[in-house]
């Protein structure tokens, strides 16, 4: 809008708010109008004042001249006729344009607003070809300004002499700029009842912002109260300090406000600053339950590694009776377990006073990490030295009776058979032909276990083999049939 326009748009303004009803009289201080008027009227006066002081005979013939004088007074209420007419419907015309400049700067001013709040929240391709449709509009809305303006300009329909021409040539400019500020009016409102999608996220996305943020301070604060009661119980936590400390920057943009990093990006930073905190909250609240959970392991791994020492020294003897009653193929791999175990062992111990020393400096992730290793390592020794038991156990139990391991492994074939036969007249190939293997397969292990120093190691591990087997292909043909069902 130009200054000229701005200008203008006051003055109509305060005439709207002064003046209602349109007032076809001259406004105050055009040229001629009142001024004019108060000269004619003094000359009056002036006239009277001469009569009085006139011989009688005088009296009366000014008095016929009087009348002349006044309607020679200057003011043109004195008029009559045409051009009285024409002036009052120019000035009509005039007072109808002023009211339609006034309702489409205000429209204009209104939709202003409306456009601000979605760009302001809203960079898709669709608002940005609002924002430029609005500004097409407003040049277009400038340019009928302007027209009416230089129409206003060019007629003084206050001047005296004014004719009829005059009066009807300002009606007809003054009639065509209103009708130009109303029809861009209509299209200003056609455009604003195409906003409502995007205007209607906007203010959505604006009502979020406040209660974001002050969530986001909320979650801050709580999160600096509950580190303050972890340190009054004596626990530094310095690393959630830190963390903590690291959303300070973004607190402050969050109170820069939304006019200065936009609204997307800033209820996108209040949510980040209230999750962040809000773990920093959780976590320092959990803090003395952390620290107790520690202490906990520290004791427990401490006592499973000691029992796993003195495990570890019963492999041995285990080993001994291995090589003592069965072939190689039986032990051979458990060679390494004693060694393996004492070393694990005394790695986990190393670890666990890494630990407690994490502990004591309060380094809680270091600590709880250090524990999960030496977890691991007492896992992996416990399998290890539980294994040379298991194998001794269970060599001991088939080289008495491996009948009972046969018979388990016949009877898991059989069924598996019945069921590949239920409802069909002939086994489908694809369950038929593993299901033949594993019986030739069976077969074969049995048959191994004759001679001398039969291998009963590999006598289990296949018959294990074999029953894995078997449940695959009982699991695939259940499967089809719950498909088909």
């Amino acid at each position: 809008m130009t200054a000229t326009h701005a200008q203008h748009t006051q003055r109509v303004s305060r005439r709207a708010e002064r003046r209602p009803e349109p007032d076809p009289r001259p406004e105050p201080g055009r040229r001629g109008g009142q001024g004019a008027a108060r000269r004619a009227e003094a000359g009056a006066v002036r006239d009277v004042l001469a009569l009085a002081l006139l011989p009688l005979p005088l009296i009366a013939l000014a008095a016929a001249a009087l009348p002349l004088s006044f309607a020679g007074g200057g003011t043109r209420r004195w008029f009559g006729g045409r051009s009285e007419s024409a002036r009052a419907d120019a000035q009509a015309a005039k007072d109808a344009a002023a009211a339609a400049f006034y309702e489409l700067d205000t429209a204009q001013r209104d939709l202003r607003i409306s456009i601000e709040t979605i760009t302001a929240v809203d960079s898709s391709p669709g608002a940005q070809r609002t924002a430029q449709q609005f500004a097409s509009l407003g040049q277009r809305i400038d340019e009928v300004s302007h027209t009416y303006i230089t129409a206003v300009d060019a007629h003084d329909l206050d001047r005296d002499d004014l004719d009829a021409g005059d009066a009807s040539r300002a009606r007809a400019e003054l009639n065509k700029a209103k009708d130009e500020l109303v029809r861009v009016k209509s299209e200003l409102e056609r455009f604003q009842q195409g906003l409502g999608p995007l205007l209607d996220k906007a203010e959505t996305q604006l009502a979020r912002l406040a209660p974001a943020v002050e969530r986001a301070r909320q979650s801050l604060l709580a999160a600096s109260n509950a580190l303050d009661a972890v340190r009054a119980a004596g626990l530094r936590a310095d690393d959630l300090a830190s963390r903590l400390a690291a959303l300070g920057p973004e607190l402050t943009k969050l109170n820069q406000g939304a006019g200065q990093h936009g609204v997307p990006e800033t209820l996108a930073r209040a949510e980040h600053v209230q999750r962040d905190a809000e773990a920093v909250r959780a976590e320092a609240a959990r803090l003395p339950e952390r620290a107790a959970e520690i202490d906990k392991r520290l004791v427990s791994l401490r006592t499973r590694a000691q029992a796993l020492t003195t495990r570890a020294g019963k492999v041995d003897p285990v080993l001994s009776e291995l090589r003592r009653r069965f072939t190689a193929a039986c032990w051979q791999d458990l060679q390494q377990v004693p060694a393996q175990a004492r070393e694990n062992v005394t790695l986990a111990e190393q670890r666990l006073k890494e630990a407690s020393k994490a502990r004591d400096e309060q380094r809680w992730p270091d600590a709880t990490s250090l524990l999960s290793t030496v977890r691991a390592l007492l896992n992996g020794t416990d399998e290890a030295v539980s294994a040379a038991g298991d194998r001794l156990q269970r060599l001991n139990a088939v080289s008495k009776d491996p009948e009972q391991e046969i018979q388990r492994t016949r009877f898991a074939i059989r069924d598996a058979q019945r069921l590949a036969m239920a409802g069909r007249n002939t086994p489908d190939p694809r369950h038929a032909r593993p299901l033949d293997d594993a019986v030739a397969r069976l077969e074969r292990a049995i048959a191994a276990l004759e001679g001398r120093h039969p291998d009963y190691w590999h006598f289990l591990t296949e018959t294990e083999a074999v029953r894995n087997t078997v449940a695959r292909v009982v699991s695939d043909i259940r499967e089809e049939r719950g498909a088909g069902a």
